[in-house]
């Protein structure tokens, strides 16, 4: 896999209540990925090709 997308260290400071598995991250940025993905052919679709919040 590519380098990840979100930062574990972001990721870790956002959880407050629990502890992070060493799973989670890699999960996490799976999900985001898909987001960017769907947002992009979102946009794609719609003929722009700037990814706009609404996409997601």
């Amino acid at each position: 896999m590519a380098d990840m997308i979100i930062s574990k260290s972001k990721t870790k400071e956002s959880v407050k209540e629990c502890n992070v598995s060493g799973e989670f991250y890699t999960a996490l940025d799976i999900k985001v990925r898909e987001l960017i993905a769907g947002a992009e052919k979102r946009a794609m679709d719609n003929g722009r090709k700037t990814v706009r919040p609404y996409d997601l």
